[in-house]
């Protein structure tokens, strides 16, 4: 796949437009009627003029988005306007807390996130739904013109993968996948060691899976539907299976995760660790192309460029979850949640101070993506590193699902000479959800 297109090939987007428009009109009427603009609006006194604001709808605001929402909402130039959800309760609850941040009560609600975008005066959305929806909302919203922030993992296989990067890349949108490390002091340096030789010759990367159970989509039992008005169980299924409802699923954070495999497997923090990997690796525009069976709790996979991927869960240093591990032919270098790093010597830091940031906040990585719709340039989790990091999961979730090695093509994104292991490359969507 070819690179995104360079911010400087993007034509101004509505703010850009609208703002220039708005200046040349003041201009033109300076010497009409005396009009009284409040200090907000002039941007005064440390508020942020409405030209410069980004609004903001979001859609599936439950337990991940509203940490989300608020990392959003701390951000000075954050408007949020809309949101819309399946569930009466979160709704009402997101408008609440929305009004009280902004001081109104302006926060429109909606059951149907097509309702949300079709406005025109919004530029950028959340999506924190559950995962079976988030690649399908994502390019909905991209067709719309909105600029996304998406929580990860954020396809359900590799087909899907592939789609979600080919829409964003066609319509010209800013995507930030929610992988937030990826703008964190101890993993950017990490990752910095690895990319510019300063360990040698990289040749094994490691990430934590967090467990490599998959499993296929199941049923149960049905239960007495709510109101539509109350939960939306048509709309929640979106583009999955039908089945009837039963409220596990409704409350169930794996439901339908990649590919029908929803025990989340190396998806669930390989999305993190996996897509870090890649960076180090410098293989954002890649996957790995073959991924052995698990063995003694390890797969290992191999990319393009002869460096090996170790997915484990075992043998990490006490540096918090989601570690990393990158090693070269003259260093190595551990990092994970707590903000700590180990380095196989200390002439690596070479003097330099990184900061320590414990707990993996997303505040650093919602205000890149804030920062990249208005120059239009790609944020650090775009579009096409988040597709090849899923596609790296989805393939090793394959061959762990198997139970056996699977080779991948690197022009086809298809498994080599392997039927059983293509059929899980992708599913079919319930009408109108197809990408």
């Amino acid at each position: 796949m070819s690179r995104l297109l360079a911010a400087s090939m993007n034509p101004p987007n509505r703010r850009q437009f609208l703002s220039r428009s708005l200046s040349t009109g003041l201009a033109a009427s300076s010497l009409a009627i005396p009009r009284f603009v409040s200090a907000s609006t002039l941007g005064l006194g440390g508020a942020v003029a409405p030209s410069d604001r980004i609004t903001v709808g979001g859609i599936g605001i439950g337990r991940r988005g509203t940490y989300d929402l608020g990392c959003f909402l701390e951000q000075p130039d954050v408007q949020f306007i809309a949101v819309a959800d399946i569930k009466e309760t979160q709704r009402t609850g997101i408008k609440g807390r929305v009004d009280a941040h902004h001081n109104n009560s302006d926060c429109d609600t909606y059951r149907d996130f097509r309702e949300l975008l079709a406005r025109e005066d919004i530029d950028s959305v959340l999506i924190a739904t559950g995962p079976n929806w988030h690649a399908t909302a994502a390019c909905h919203a991209a067709r719309a013109g909105k600029d996304i922030y998406c929580e990860k993992p954020c396809t359900k296989n590799i087909v899907q993968s592939l789609q979600l990067a080919e829409t964003m890349q066609r319509t010209g949108v800013i995507f930030q996948a929610g992988t937030q490390r990826r703008n964190l002091p101890h993993f950017e340096f990490a990752c910095m060691l690895a990319r510019t030789g300063r360990l040698g010759k990289l040749h094994t990367v490691h990430a934590q899976p967090a467990g490599m159970k998959t499993k296929m989509s199941g049923w149960l039992p049905e239960q007495e539907l709510p109101p539509i008005e109350q939960v939306d169980w048509n709309m929640y299924l979106g583009p999955a299976a039908y089945r009837p409802y039963n409220k596990a699923w409704l409350d169930g954070f794996n439901f339908e995760k990649g590919g029908g495999l929803t025990g989340g497997g190396v998806l669930e923090w390989g999305s993190h660790c996996v897509d870090l990997c890649q960076w180090a690796a410098r293989a954002d525009t890649t996957a790995a192309v073959s991924y052995q069976a698990p063995k003694d709790g390890r797969i290992v996979a191999e990319y393009p460029s002869g460096v090996k991927l170790v997915i484990r869960d075992d043998g990490w240093l006490p540096l918090g979850s989601c570690p990393v591990r990158f090693e070269g032919d003259t260093g190595w270098i551990e990092t994970g949640d707590s903000g700590k790093f180990v380095l196989s010597s200390p002439e690596l830091l070479a003097g330099r101070q990184v900061e320590e940031i414990g707990g993996y906040p997303a505040t650093f990585h919602v205000r890149d993506f804030l920062d990249s719709v208005k120059t239009r340039s790609q944020p650090r989790a775009n579009a096409e590193a988040a597709c090849y990091a899923h596609i790296t999961c989805h393939a090793a979730n394959v061959a762990a699902y198997l139970g056996r090695e699977v080779k991948l093509d690197q022009t086809t994104y298809e498994f080599i000479d392997d039927a059983e292991a293509n059929r899980l490359r992708g599913e079919a969507f319930r009408e109108p959800w197809q990408i």
